[in-house]
């Protein structure tokens, strides 16, 4: 009998609004988009039983790993993720065997369009049903819910990058022609229909790229936790608008991001229940501002590419991710023409398993 084989893609993101809400425990809405990572996973021959060696080939980048399912121990960039990801897996009980994985796609890293979320995502679901199928009376019941942890999990403690759920839960949840409201208090997931008609959402990629795990983004998720701490609240979805005001400098800017930040995806959602899509132009730039001038995880270059999308005629214009590089998003109307270098995006089906 030849090898169980199978094959997995996992979506990247754009957040139409709701930046550096979701470790704050509060609003965003996000949607899949049609690019992604593919996972192919083979087990190993019937001739080599007891091998629980895993051997990875990043095709892309014509990089190799190999590393026991047992301990794998610590490494650097794409490398981090699949071996934290085998060991957390392992870690939770479900089944592994070793194997062969292929990693390919179409999402540049660094572009802040999650493609390590994508890449953790696909990892989980290949993974997991390629040790499924092998012992099919180990299986456990996945959750997509707990797989966002899991991947998070690995995300803070395998790569160093205390990211929260939004990109993992956008991933796995993604639905074509709709964003996700996503409360993470809660972890309510509501779609909300995301009908474009003519308009238009492009990206434009800034050139720089960024690294959470280095940029100034675990520096802002500490800032609000301090600010929480100072305000005597479990997280900033708790905090007044009052006592925020009264917090030392630069605490005060951002956490007022975040509480302006979560208004504007409740405003966001009634826009687009109402097909008002010049309301979300608007809701784009005044989320671009918040995160330049109270967030401050803007760069020249992310500027740069704003400002060319406006001059183009956009309706709205405003970086996406976790900032520090990556790409921007822009809202053109019917008619109006993006400038050359920019890419459409629809929303798109969420991570699942690649039937051939």
């Amino acid at each position: 009998m030849p090898p169980e084989r199978t094959e997995a893609f996992a979506p990247g993101r754009v957040n139409l609004i709701g930046e550096h809400t979701d470790y704050n425990q509060g609003l965003a809405l996000p949607f899949a988009i049609a690019e992604g990572l593919t996972v192919r996973a083979q087990g190993l021959p019937e001739d080599r039983p007891g091998d629980e060696r895993v051997r990875v080939y990043a095709r892309d980048l014509d990089e190799r790993d190999e590393f026991s399912l047992g301990a794998p121990a610590r490494a650097a960039g794409w490398r981090a993720f699949a071996r934290g990801i085998v060991a957390e897996l392992a870690r939770a009980g479900f089944p592994l065997v070793g194997a062969t994985l292929q990693i390919s796609g179409e999402l540049p890293p660094g572009a802040g369009l999650s493609s390590s979320a994508a890449l953790e995502v696909a990892l989980c679901l290949a993974l997991v049903e390629l040790g499924s199928r092998a012992r099919p009376a180990e299986a456990k019941l996945v959750r997509r819910t707990d797989l966002a942890r899991l991947c998070a999990r690995v995300e803070h403690d395998w790569v160093g990058a205390q990211t929260g759920l939004l990109d993992q839960l956008a991933s796995l949840y993604g639905e074509p022609d709709a964003a996700l409201c996503i409360d993470f208090r809660t972890l309510q997931i509501d779609p909300v229909p995301l009908r474009l008609g003519g308009w238009r959402l492009v990206l434009l990629d800034s050139g720089e790229r960024h690294v959470h795990a280095s940029s100034g983004y675990n520096e802002r998720r500490a800032e609000c936790a301090e600010a929480c701490r100072l305000l005597d609240v479990p997280s900033l979805r708790e905090a007044g608008a009052e006592a925020v005001a009264r917090l030392p400098e630069p605490l005060r800017r951002r956490a007022g991001h975040v509480l302006q930040e979560n208004e504007r995806v409740l405003q966001a959602v009634a826009a687009l229940r109402a097909d008002d899509l010049p309301a979300i132009g608007e809701l784009l730039n005044a989320a671009h501002r918040s995160l330049r001038e109270n967030y401050e995880v803007s760069t020249a270059a992310v500027e740069a590419a704003v400002e060319a999308l406006v001059t183009a005629g956009a309706s709205g214009a405003r970086l996406v991710g976790g900032g520090f590089g990556g790409s921007v998003l822009g809202l053109f109307a019917p008619g109006a023409s993006p400038p050359a270098g920019t890419h459409e995006v629809r929303p798109a089906m969420g991570a699942h398993l690649v039937e051939r």
